[in-house]
This record gives structure tokens, sequence and C-alpha cells, in this order.
């Protein structure tokens, strides 16, 4: 069985319950159910861990220390796994560096920086003339060329510096050997110092060459290895530079006046050297065309292709206000306020008026409060920000400078990131930052129809392959709209997702497993049948294929489902379903099933809520693709935006609505992309944004404190009589401070171990035994429990536990509203996925009293959610709305889609073929026109019953 399974026996990893599964080789396996029940926990954690540590257990111990080290799942046999590589959303999450682009994530760059340092041309920038290597053989080639009966000088070019006497030169000269220089213009003989001397002594020379060799094209034809002989002296000597003097004309030489008669110099170089423009340039290698290496990058940017500088626009952010009245906004501050009297001091003397906007000032005058007065110790504000700049070691000066400053272009290298000696190589009339630029349909087309002859051909007969593999990859995809140079943080969600696949789908690895963590995260209806044929691909290729999805369309292109639960935390962790998506379906096999046969959760409202409380109106938004747009959201309903992935969805909602809307309500948000007007938010008391960013990096945050509902259980804890007896508070019974927390571990259960080279060890408190508190304040129980023994229950045995107090239960039930039931109240916020910290953000919301209209905007929600969990997160949309707040939700899942009240469509394509709103309106009428992508697959789950199922 092992040689055609991966045989799993008794795995117990979380909260799997000593499970016994084979999962076939070759095939694509798809494992679903509820969320929590246990499909990350065999997937990840188990065949992923066991594959990599056992491909890293064979390298060498040396080896081993710089490889991410994975624990050995808890398991009594697992057979027949092969090396594994998984592809999960944290590892094709955006990245906040501006170093990781599209190129660099699919190691596309890589590749093309082997392809030009095996074939690139240097071109000139100067002169625009090919800079080309020279051999003794070439260069001899080149003076066969000569016309016949011409005379010819070998020489080499021998530079005298200021420190040195010409005569001492021509001494040495003469004593290894040679005979003859030309200097000035004059061929003069070294063993004579009557010549020397003539031109010694301050004559400003520079360069004299040095005669190895007279020739004629007569002796040269006749004693070809004589010239070569000539000219491989004369690079040795010449530290690779060659310089021949002929009396007839030759293609590429210079004219020169030698003996008061005309000759043509011929310059020769081993290195790359354009003798016109006295250009050197650096050997071609990878690593000079990498801006992440100092040989590569732009000297001035650092390989960033902009610079972070004092932004005028920050420092004068009103520009009809006066300097009077404050316009220069760092000299309003208390601190630096006596700038602005100094300013004051001198305007009535240098004629700056104090009284007049900003806008109306003169450039004299501008200037002079820029540059300021240097004769009167004023230094305006270059002179200010300079200060700063000296003393920046401070930390207050540092993050108060940051203020005025944002990112401009680069002046130098124009964006492209790297030095002008790497830009000079080309392929095909481009270089590798011209290639970078283009989009990947655009690249995909330039390498494939690259003009190579066979010499150049060999050379890259293994990259281009890897190059047109991934660009291929990711066109197929759907992504052949991007640029390469395209930084990842600027991408949506379904991008990055599909990006962060292409390394390991783009490959060529055989007989691998492969497991991939929700791949269709962030991605519209069309854009997954694109990655499915990608993943059957990868299949065929003979890998093994484990895919933890939700999607229909992955689940029905699926060889084998196998489903997990039958619900969440410690009720899951088994297989309840195992065979091919059809057996799936029959009714009765599967919870999945029946929501898959839409027994269950096809849910089309009979009547949808009209809007009643007014819009939000954005008028004229054009950030990235966005073209000109008018957009109504209405409030009080649930609004989607929906459209194909680069559409323009995020970059509507959270990168200009959202920052917009909290600026006309007095909250703190980043600077929207542009746009002209928002109309409508008198009628908003707040807005909220529900991402999915992490809740944070401490284990300590967990989520019975972040619905606020530990500082209720503690307070249940120091009403006992036996904590009051001992005078003990609820701050006792908080593992965050001292008091009566483990002094050990500080109440963190776990002590960190630095195992040098090694990945680190948490191994469980000795003194408190990993429960977090000291053994008095463990010995204070409510019912029978102590404080850490609710930590480890589920959200549902506290729910139960906590019978009467009502404080704790409806904080407890929100959590049970979004799906969280399964959650431990002590698990660190940390280890939650993407969707539970979402979820968990919208439990905190649903908790909390809240009063007043609150505009809630959500980015893809159903991230991780199965069908059922999808029904209980529109039960808290509904509860939402039924309090009067508003939701405006960036989603692509179809169950919500026929939920929705009112939809705006983006699209119809992606980057420059989306940014326009082609639908708005309820659902039905979204599905009318089938032309675009949404309205297709809309229009089919609305067929269907119109009164809701028995669940």
């Amino acid at each position: 069985m092992s040689a055609k399974f991966v045989t799993l026996r008794g795995v117990s990893v979380h909260n799997l319950k000593s499970m016994d599964l084979d999962v076939p080789h070759g095939k694509l396996v798809v494992f679903c159910g509820v969320s929590g029940s246990g499909k990350t926990s065999l997937a990840l954690d188990t065949l992923y861990a066991e594959g990599q540590r056992r491909y890293i257990e064979s390298f060498s111990a040396y080896t081993r220390q710089f490889l991410q080290r994975l624990e050995k799942p808890a398991a009594e046999r697992i057979e027949g796994i092969p090396p594994a590589v998984a592809v999960t959303r944290q590892y094709g999450g955006s990245s906040s560096s501006s170093r990781s682009t599209v190129a660099t994530a699919t190691e596309i760059v890589d590749y093309l920086r082997l392809l030009f340092a095996k074939i690139g041309c240097v071109i000139c920038p100067q002169c625009q003339r090919a800079v080309s290597q020279d051999t003794a053989e070439s260069a001899a080639e080149s003076l066969a060329k000569l016309a016949a009966d011409s005379r010819f000088m070998v020489c080499f070019p021998r530079p005298v510096t200021d420190d040195e006497d010409l005569g001492t030169v021509c001494a040495s000269l003469q004593e290894d050997g040679f005979v003859r220089a030309i200097i000035d213009g004059r061929i003069i003989d070294l063993a004579s110092s009557t010549s020397t001397e003539k031109f010694d002594g301050g004559s400003g020379t520079e360069m004299i060459y040095v005669i190895v060799d007279r020739l004629t094209t007569a002796t040269s034809t006749s004693s070809s290895g004589r010239v070569r002989d000539s000219l491989e002296t004369s690079f040795e000597h010449g530290f690779g530079q060659c310089a021949v003097f002929a009396d007839q004309h030759h293609p590429g030489a210079v004219e020169v006046t030698l003996e008061a008669r005309a000759w043509f110099r011929l310059a020769f170089s081993i290195g790359l050297r354009c003798d016109q423009c006295s250009i050197d340039f650096p050997e071609p290698e990878p690593r000079l065309f990498s801006f992440n290496s100092p040989l590569g990058a732009c000297a001035d940017c650092k390989g960033f292709g902009n610079i972070l500088d004092i932004d005028m626009d920050l420092v004068v952010p009103d520009r009809e206000k006066t300097l009077g009245e404050g316009a220069i906004a760092p000299w309003r501050t208390p601190a630096y306020v006596h700038e602005l009297e100094e300013l004051t001091a001198l305007s009535e003397e240098y004629g700056i008026p104090m009284d007049v906007p900003y806008r109306e000032l003169t450039d004299t005058q501008l200037r002079l409060i820029q540059e300021g007065v240097p004769e009167r110790q004023f230094g305006g504000l270059r002179g200010f920000f300079a200060w700063l700049e000296r003393r920046k070691y401070k930390m207050h000066l540092r993050v108060f400078m940051s203020r005025w400053r944002s990112y401009r272009l680069c002046q130098t290298c124009q964006g492209q990131r790297l030095c002008p000696e790497a830009l000079a190589t080309q392929v095909d009339g481009r270089n590798i930052a011209q290639v970078c630029e283009l989009s990947i349909r655009d690249a995909l087309e330039f390498v494939h129809n690259l003009n190579l002859n066979t010499w150049q051909r060999k050379l890259t007969h293994q990259v281009t392959p890897q190059i047109l593999s991934r660009l291929g990859f990711l066109d197929a995809v759907g992504l052949g709209y991007l640029t390469l140079d395209r930084t990842l943080r600027t991408l949506s969600g379904g991008e990055a997702q599909r990006v962060a696949l292409t390394t390991s789908l783009g490959s060529c690895l055989v007989n691998m497993l492969y497991v991939l963590d929700e791949p269709s995260a962030g991605l519209h209806a069309v854009d997954i049948e694109r990655l499915v044929d990608a993943i059957r691909e990868l299949r065929d290729r003979g890998n093994s294929v484990v895919v933890v999805e939700h999607e229909e369309s992955v689940l029905r292109a699926a060889d084998q489902v196998v489903e997990f639960g039958p619900a969440a935390g410690d009720q899951g962790g088994e297989v309840v379903f195992q065979g091919t998506p059809v057996e799936l379906e029959k009714e009765g096999a599967s919870l999945t099933g029946e929501y898959l046969a839409r027994r269950r959760g096809h849910f089309v409202p009979a009547e949808r809520r009209a809007p009643q409380q007014g819009c939000l109106r954005l008028i004229g938004a054009r950030g990235n693709n966005l073209q000109l747009l008018d957009v109504e959201f209405p409030l009080g309903l649930l609004c989607l935006v929906t459209g194909v992935s680069g559409s323009g969805k995020s970059t509507l909602v959270e990168e200009t609505l959202y920052p917009a809307l909290c600026r006309r309500l007095g909250k703190e948000a980043p600077k929207p992309l542009p746009f002209d007007d928002l109309l409508g938010t008198d009628q908003v008391n707040d807005v909220i944004l529900v991402d999915q960013s992490p809740l944070g990096r401490s284990p300590r945050s967990n989520p019975a404190t972040y619905i606020k509902a530990f500082d209720e259980i503690r307070a249940v804890f120091a009403d006992t009589v036996e904590a009051r007896t001992h005078n003990y508070t609820a701050g006792h019974f908080s593992f965050n401070v001292d008091g009566g927390r483990c002094t050990t571990c500080k109440g963190d259960g776990h002590l960190q171990i630095d195992m040098q080279f090694m990945a680190d060890v948490y191994v469980k408190c000795s003194q408190c035994d990993g429960r977090r508190y000291q053994k008095a304040i463990l010995d204070v129980t409510y019912r029978n429990r102590s404080i850490s023994d609710v930590l480890q229950m589920t959200v549902r045995e506290a729910f139960s536990f906590f019978r009467g107090r009502r404080k704790i239960q409806t904080k407890l039930k929100k959590l049970i509203d979004v799906g969280l039931d399964y959650l431990c109240l002590g698990q660190p916020a940390n280890t939650l996925s993407a969707g539970e910290a979402q979820r968990l953000k919208l439990a905190g919301y649903l908790a909390s009293t809240r009063r007043g209209r609150t505009v809630f905007i959500l980015n893809e929600p159903s991230t991780g959610l199965h069908f059922s969990d999808v029904l209980k997160l529109l039960d808290c949309f509904g509860e939402l709305n039924q309090l009067g707040h508003s939701l405006i939700v960036i989603e692509h899942n179809l169950q919500i889609m026929q939920a929705a009240d009112h939809i705006i469509d983006l699209g119809p394509g992606a980057a420059d073929e989306g940014g326009r709103v082609v639908a708005s309106g309820p659902p039905e009428r979204i599905a009318e026109d089938k032309n675009f992508p949404t309205a297709r697959y809309l229009a089919d789950v609305l067929q269907g019953p119109t009164t809701p199922d028995e669940y």
C-alpha cells in the first residue's frame, strides 16, 4: 500500500483523533470541512511537516542549521511520503518591502540576470556604440583588414602621473627591453637621454605609448604569429590595453598627428572599455544586474527606485493659509515655533509678507524661506531639516522628521533601480530594467522571440525555458497584465496569491508532494478556472497535490475529496467522508455534499432590503487603474463590491473610500488615493475597517482578552470567597501584570531557549507546569475550575460554564455567532488564521456597545470559511444591518453575493481593462447582462428555491 499511498496511522496533531488515512500518490486530493475541523493540521502540520523534515534530515548537520526546522508530527506511523512543498497564504502574502516585486518573488529576475550576464551586449550610454572585449586573435583579425602596404606600430599605453619623473619612467621601460615610445606626437628613442630630457620637466604629458613592434601588412600576412605575440605583449604590459598606430585609415580608428603627419589610432582592450568616451565597464555577471546587490544598485537610491525626501505638500498642507497663520506645519509645534518667530523678525526687512496666502508668494520670497538668510543666522527650511538630520540619532526627532517626508522618483536612475553600468548591458535592444517594465504578456513575447545566434542559444538553453515557464504560468492564471517590476505590496490579495504559486507551480519538479492552503483565496470565479487548470497540470507531471479548499469548482475538479468533521475543535478531528466528488454529492454523504448539491445553503431572499438611509457618493476616484469613477454606496445595507482580481476593488474601497471617510470624520488614516469629493458623510458617525491583518505579534493576546470577556471572568474569580479572604483583586488573575502570574515564565506558560544555530525551543515552565499562574492563585476556583482551566476551555464550553453570568455569555455569544466557538479562550492570537483573525475582530465590534451609525468595511471575510460558516457570517451581517449599521464588503463568494442587498461590479477586466463600474444594483439586476464574468456566475446561483432549506 505504501507504494501507491501516503499511509498515515494514529495521527494526533492538534485536534486530530488518532486519525488513519491513505492519501493516493499522483492525485489531486482536496481536504474540506468546517473551520477548525483539522484540515490544516493534517495537510500542513502533518503531511508537509513530515515530508519536509525527512528531506532536510538527508542533509549534513552543517546544512541543516540554515534551514527551517519542523517538529516531528505526533503520529504512530507515516509511510510513503515524498519530499514536500507548501504554498500557504502566509508565504504568498503581500510583502511590506518595496524591494519585493513580481519578478523577484517568482525568481524570473534571477534567470533574467543569468541571461544578461551570458549574452548581454554592452552599449556605451554616451556614444551608443557596442563595447566588446578583444583578444590577441580578434585584434589580429581586425589588423588584417588594413590596406595593402600599410605600416603600423603595436603599442601599449603607459600613463604618467604627476608625481612621476618622465626620465625615470623611460629608463624603467628601457630596462624592460623596450626601445621606442610615442610622446607628445613624436617617436623618441628611450636610450637617448637628450630625447627624454627634451620632454621632461613639466611638459604636461599624461600618456605615452610604448612601441612593442613595427610591422607592415605584408609582414603580418606572412608572420601572423609575430603579430599575435606583439599584441599579447602589449596587453600584458598595458594592463589589458593596446593601441595600434597605422598610416592608413581603418574603420573605428581615431585620426592623430604623429611626426607632423596623419596617423590612425586603433584601441583594443581585453576589458570592456569605450575608447572614444574613455569609459570602462565591469564584466557582466549576475550580481551586476541585481538592485539588491551593492554592485548593481543605483548609488543614490540604493536600489529602491525612489528617495525619501522632504515633501513640501506635507510641510505646507494648506497653501491658502498665510505664514502668520502657520502655513508651515512643522513650525507650528511648540518646540520649533521660534523658527517662525525668526522668520517674522526678518520679514519686513526682506519683503516677506506674513499676511498673504502661501500660494501667492513670489519665487524670490519662497527661495528666502527655503534657503534662509545665512548672514542673519536664519537657515530657512533647508537649514532646519539639516539640523534635524544631524540629530536623528534621537528617536523623537526621527519620528518628527518622518511626518514631513515622502518618496519621490530617483532622478539618477529614473526609478530603474540599477547603476548606469548595469543598464548599459542590453539583450535585443533592451536593458534588464526595460524588460522588467514590460507586462508579463509582453515579456513572454520578448523572450520567446529573442534573436539569438547558435552560440547564444547554446549558452542560454537552460535559462530561457525557466523564464518562459514562469511567465507562461503567470499569463495562464490571468496575470498577463502585471508588469514584472510591480511591487508585491501593491497587489490585490488574489494577485499576490497567484504570484506566490508561480515559484512552485511554474517549476518543473516531479514526484513531489504539493500542499496548497486555500489557493483560491481572493480569486474571482473566472480566475479560479485558470487556477484549477494550473493545479491539474501540476498533478499531470506526476506530483501528488493536496489542497485545503472550500471553493466549489476546486472540489469538483478533485480526484478525491476528504472531509473532516463532524464539527470544529474537540468535536472535529475525524474523517467523515473520503471519495470522489460525485460520491460526495449523494444525499446524506456529508455536510459539504449537501451544500455542493445545493440542498442546503441556497438562499435567495424573497425581498431584499431597499436603501432607506441615504448613500455615500464618491466622485472622481482615479487612483491606480480607476477611471474617474462616480460611485454610490447605499447605507444601511449589505453592499458588495465585486469584480475580477485586479479590477480595482481594493483601490476603490480600502485605499480611497476608507481613508477619505476617516478624514471627513476626524479619524487618523493614510492619505487617500486621488478623488474629487465625498458626499453623504453627515449620515455616518464612524467607519471601521475589518481586514485580515494579524491581531498582533504578542502571544498574550487571545480571544477572551480581545472581546473584553476576560475582564469579566477575572472579576468573577476575584468575587469568590477565597479570593476576597486573601484580598485578591481582578489584577491577581491577569497573566500580563505582576501579582498572581508565575514569576518564572512571566505568565507565558513556556520558556524560550535559544539554540544558537538551531531553531529556538519552547519548553513548558517547570515552575507553573504551563498554567501561567502561581499556585496560590490556581487554588482559587469557581465551580471547581481554576482561572487556568477556564483559559483551556473552548468558547462553547465556557458559554455553558458561565451560565447565569449574562455579561460574559453576551460577549462569548458573539464568538459563537461568527463561527469561532471551537477556539480556546486562551489561544494566542498570533496563531489564528487570517480568516479567524478577521472574524474575531468582527466579534469584538459586535460585543462592544457602539452607538450611532457605523460603516463596516470588510475585505473578503469569507476567506477560509466553509459553506456552513458563511451562513453564520451572513447572520452577523444581518444583525449589524438591523442595528442601523452599514456594510461595504469586497467579496467573490457567490453564497454571499446571492444574499447581498446591493452589488457594485467593477471590471470588465483587470488593470487597464478594469477600473470601471460595469453594473450596480440588486443581484438580480447584476445577473441580467451575462457579458460580464460576475453576471454569468451569479445568474447560475440565483436559480433555485426562494426560501431557505432546513439546516
